[in-house]
Formats: C-alpha cells, sequence, structure tokens
C-alpha cells in the first residue's frame, strides 16, 4: 500500500462503500439519514420537457436555369445571415452570463420561489464516494508502519475537515491510526473530545475497509519491561501534499515507531491528483462521522418540531465579535463597540489597514440581519417563511435583529424550539453539532458569510452530497453597490436589482469546482456517479460492492492468522532447538 494505493483490478473494478452503503451513517443520498432521522426525499426541481419545431419538408420549386443566379444572390445574403448570427450569439453570450437556474428569457417578477423549497435538478448525478479502482485492505498490526496521532484545532467543523485529513494521510502512509485528539479547550472551553460528541465504534466499523483504528497507542515490551510507545512529535506544514506524508512523516515514522501531527489544521493539500483518495475524505465526512445519539435525538426532535408547519429554512448568521474584527467592518457600529472590535482584532490577527467601505464592496463584510431581510423578501419570501437561526452571540445586541424580525417574525433557534436543555454548555460542541444537523436538513440553506466560515462551508458540500439541497449563497460583492445605495437613500429598484443578483445561481446543483471553492464544499464530480454516463470514469459502482470489500478484508484476516500462525511454530521450533 503506501504510496501505490491504486493497484490493477483482479476481476472487475470493484467501486466503494459510498451513498447506498447499507450499515454507514448517512445512506443512499435520496433515502433516509440515519435510523435517529428519517424523512422522505424531496422532489427535484425538474426541467420542463424540451419543445422541437416542426420540420417542413415541402420542397421548393425552381425556375428551370435560375440555379446559377440563384447561387449568385445567395452568396452575399449567407455572409450577412453568418454576421447576424455571430453577433446575436454574442449579444446571448454575454446576456446568459447573467443568468442562473431560471433561463436566459426569465424576468425577474415571474420567478416562483417555491420552486426553491424542493431539491435542485441533478441531471443524473447521485452521491457516490465509493473506490473505483482495487482498493486493499488497511494494513495489518505486524503490516502498518507505526502509528498517526493527531490533535485537530478550532472549531467543531475545522476539526471535522482535520478529522477527514488525518485517515487519508493515515491511508498514504500504511500507518494505524489512533483516534483524533480534539482540542476543545482552546476554543469551545469544552471537554466533550472526539468519544463526547462522534460515535466511536460507527466510525471505526465503517472505515474498517480504509484504516486501522485504535483508542490509544498501545504498550510494548523491550528487555523484560513494558511502557508505552511515545510518539515522535513534528508541526506539518501547512497544505503539505501528499508526497511530504509518503517521504518525511513517513522517515520519521518508521525511526519512532509513532509520530504525533500537531497542529493539524489545514495540513494536508485540498487538491490531490488523486481522486480515490478524495472520495475517502467523503467517506469519512458523510458516512463515518456520525454524531452521538443524544445529539442525533435532539436534532431530530428540533427537526420534527419545525417540520410540523409545513417547510423551514436555516441561516447561518456570521455576525459575531470574531468575524467582524477579522473582517475589519466596523463603520456601522457604535464608537464604543468600534473599539471594542478594533481591539479584539490587535489581540487576535496580523496587523492590516483595512477601510470598511472597501471592504464592503469586495464583499468581504458579512450580511447584517436586516440585509439579509431585505435579500429574502426581495426574492418573494414572505413573513410566514419559518426560519432556524444557527449562529453564537450576535454583536451589537437586540437593535441589529430587531429589523429582520419585524419581516420575518417566525425566528427559532435550538433554544426556543428544543428540547428544554440541550446542554449544560449550548455554546459548546453539542450545541455547533446540533445547529449543523438542523441545518443539514433544512429545505433551504442560506450562509451569510461564507468566507473563512467551516461551518457553512462543510454544510454546503454536506447538502450537495446529500441530495444536491437547495442552498442560496449571496453573492456579497454583487449585492455591496446596491446595498450601499439603500443605506444611503438611493432605493429606486432595489428589489429588482437584488432579484437579478439573487436568482443567478446554481441554488446547490452540482457544478465545477473552481478556485478558491473548497473541495470541503464541493465534492463534484469526485463524489458523485452518473447511472447512465457517457464518460465511464463518472459511471456507479456495482451494487455489491460491500461484499468485494467484505471478501478482501476477510482474505487479509485469514493471511495475517496464517502468518502469526507460521510465525508462532518458527518460534516454538527454535525454542525446541535451543532447549
Amino acid at each position: 500500500m503506501g504510496q501505490n494505493i491504486l493497484r490493477k483490478p483482479a476481476a472487475g473494478p470493484p467501486t466503494g462503500h459510498g451513498a447506498g452503503c447499507p450499515g454507514t451513517a448517512w445512506g443512499h443520498a435520496h433515502g433516509t439519514l440515519s435510523p435517529d432521522l428519517s424523512f422522505s426525499p424531496p422532489r427535484s426541481r425538474g426541467r420542463a420537457p424540451t419543445q422541437t419545431l416542426p420540420r417542413h419538408a415541402i420542397p421548393m420549386r425552381r425556375a428551370p436555369g435560375g440555379e446559377a443566379l440563384l447561387r449568385r444572390r445567395r452568396g452575399p445574403a449567407r455572409l450577412w445571415v453568418a454576421v447576424a448570427a455571430l453577433v446575436t450569439g454574442t449579444i446571448w453570450l454575454c446576456s446568459s452570463s447573467s443568468v442562473g437556474l431560471f433561463g436566459a428569457s426569465y424576468r425577474v417578477q415571474d420567478v416562483d420561489v417555491n420552486k426553491l423549497w424542493r431539491t435542485a435538478d441533478s441531471n443524473g448525478w447521485r452521491a457516490s464516494s465509493a473506490p473505483r479502482t482495487y482498493w486493499p485492505p488497511p494494513p495489518s498490526e505486524s503490516e502498518s508502519n507505526g502509528y498517526l496521532r493527531v490533535r485537530c484545532n478550532g472549531g467543531l467543523n475545522q476539526q471535522r475537515s482535520a478529522i477527514c485529513n488525518a485517515v487519508v494521510a493515515a491511508r498514504i502512509m500504511n500507518a494505524t491510526l489512533v483516534l483524533p485528539e480534539l482540542d476543545t479547550n482552546s476554543f469551545w472551553h469544552d471537554e466533550s473530545g472526539f468519544v463526547g460528541i462522534y460515535d466511536v465504534p460507527h466510525f471505526i466499523k465503517t472505515l474498517k475497509y480504509d484504516v486501522r483504528i485504535v483508542m490509544s497507542i498501545p504498550e510494548i515490551t523491550a528487555n523484560g519491561k513494558t511502557k508505552k510507545l511515545k510518539a515522535h512529535q513534528i508541526r506539518p506544514p501547512r497544505d503539505a501534499p501528499v508526497s511530504w506524508y509518503a517521504t518525511d512523516a513517513l522517515e520519521t515514522m518508521k525511526k519512532y515507531g509513532a509520530i504525533y501531527l500537531t497542529p493539524f489544521s489545514h495540513r494536508l493539500a485540498e487538491d490531490i491528483d488523486d481522486p480515490e483518495l478524495q472520495r475517502l475524505r467523503c467517506r469519512v465526512n458523510y458516512h463515518a462521522l456520525r454524531f452521538k445519539p443524544h445529539i442525533m435525538k435532539t436534532s431530530s426532535e428540533i427537526v420534527s418540531k419545525l417540520r410540523s408547519e409545513g417547510h423551514y429554512m436555516s441561516i447561518h448568521l456570521r455576525f459575531e465579535l470574531d468575524m467582524l474584527a477579522f473582517a475589519g467592518c466596523i463603520d456601522i457600529f457604535t464608537p464604543q463597540e468600534q473599539k471594542i472590535l478594533v481591539k479584539y482584532r490587535k489581540e487576535h490577527f496580523a496587523e492590516k489597514v483595512l477601510i470598511p467601505r472597501e471592504r464592503r464592496l469586495m464583499g468581504k463584510c458579512p450580511l447584517t440581519p436586516e440585509e439579509v431581510g431585505l435579500i429574502l423578501r426581495a426574492m418573494g419570501f414572505d413573513n410566514t417563511t419559518r426560519i432556524y437561526l444557527a449562529s453564537g452571540e450576535l454583536f451589537g445586541g437586540k437593535r441589529f435583529m430587531k429589523p429582520f424580525r419585524s419581516m420575518f417574525p417566525r425566528l427559532e433557534n435550538h433554544s426556543t424550539v428544543g428540547p428544554g436543555k440541550l446542554e449544560e454548555n449550548t455554546r459548546g460542541l453539542a450545541g455547533s453539532a446540533v445547529d449543523y444537523m438542523v441545518c443539514l436538513l433544512s429545505d433551504i440553506f442560506i450562509p451569510t458569510y461564507d468566507g473563512p466560515s467551516n461551518f457553512a462551508n462543510n454544510l454546503m458540500g454536506h447538502r450537495l452530497y446529500y441530495g444536491f439541497r437547495t442552498t442560496i449563497t449571496p453573492n456579497r460583492k454583487a449585492l455591496a453597490p446596491i446595498l450601499i445605495d439603500r443605506m444611503e437613500g438611493r432605493t429606486a429598484g432595489f428589489e429588482k436589482r437584488v432579484r437579478r443578483v439573487m436568482f443567478n445561481m446554481h441554488f446547490g446543483g452540482p457544478h465545477k469546482r473552481i478556485h478558491p471553492e473548497s473541495f470541503y464544499t464541493n465534492s463534484w464530480p469526485e463524489c458523485f456517479c452518473q447511472a447512465n454516463a457517457r464518460n465511464r470514469a463518472d459511471g456507479c459502482p456495482p451494487d455489491n460492492i460491500n461484499d468485494v470489500l467484505e471478501s478482501q478484508f476477510q482474505s487479509e484476516e485469514e493471511m495475517e492468522e496464517v502468518r502469526v500462525i507460521n510465525q508462532t511454530d518458527s518460534t516454538s521450533q527454535t525454542e525446541e532447538l535451543m532447549i
């Protein structure tokens, strides 16, 4: 294994345990999410049937001897037709660049937002994170190159990405992964750790075909003494390439028997040429990482309450102290609030001159709650819309929420709609996990700031994987001049201008990943397949992939048992000879 992860298939190209794999965390992309959260799959926004114009097959009658004259007259006419077609095509291309889901000739006032409550058109694609070439089982204890420990820092979703990277790193190094550590104290002041947030047995079982996972580094016996193997600590480079793990990290692991990578946030490059390793990331993220039963139960109760009255929308309001200070958007706050933001920025971020208006025009400022309300109203959502808010403590207090609440009074969060006591620390990992699940299952999700927000980025990727669920991502840069005009009193055509921006997007449908979009935000096409694909590489795996992988896994275990028996027999024979 190690570097040679892709091998020639033995019989056919077995493909992997992705969406639709029995026993995994999420199940099929269009089916049941988990035993704790069942629901009926939403309908797809289908395309209207294409209308074809009738063909007129009546031949034109020509006068005798008129062929040459007709050809002479037709020459210049054809040239003018070609020029006209070129000009028309150019105009159409330019205009189509500002057209989104609803076609090239839509009128913004005619768009039916009710269609957004359904999932996006999949074009025949579905989620599948299965391996599509021969995927050897992970190494046995005797074959492993050593143990890999990692400490995942940051918030819940930054840690989630780091866990995915840790599994991939272990696979690259042909190593045994020690259950990842979560650096909860520095960010959340929450000591839950991995075992307090995620379903550990499910995590290990789901990845048994990919990596060997242990709870801790085992003790070793040397010179008659038993002691714990000490992992050699390394600070990995940021966005380290696969080659770093296959050389530098692997050499150190072989030397010491175990390595400890810390910190481990963004320590593996997102762009990896090997699609099988990318699919492994998806298996970890969307199948193996399942929250503990009490978190899933609480999420299920909240979703049931929200759905009892129909559709609901979730919004991630990133209007918090740390993000506002990071963005440098302080001009809308009072002098006292501006001092707080400036002080926080000096203490936590690199010194940089930031001009709020310029930042806003660049699309670098989080949307205010009022701006979110104005955008939704312009799109056609009315005040009966039920909204679930996922956010921390909003900076600036109630005065920023008041205009939003007046437009959309049916606002909820996990404290208002959840059970009496969610957790002792609702701002900790458990509260963030519940918000994640409720947003994942919402009919529509709106991130108000997708900049460095791991919560929003991971959710967009998960919703894409989980059946192309509708996501409305405001283009803050395109909206900035419109919102500034309104703030300065120029309100003419405001809603029409907003609609032109907001309806120019894919709304969660399959689309090409373009830098700087993250793999965790959009894993298409690596983690998707088509039932009737033109390109063979996009084809779906066979239905019996679990049987194939299980067979390979069992064969490897049987071979390991034979090796152990042979080694034991050999040792016994040596001892007998010595006696």
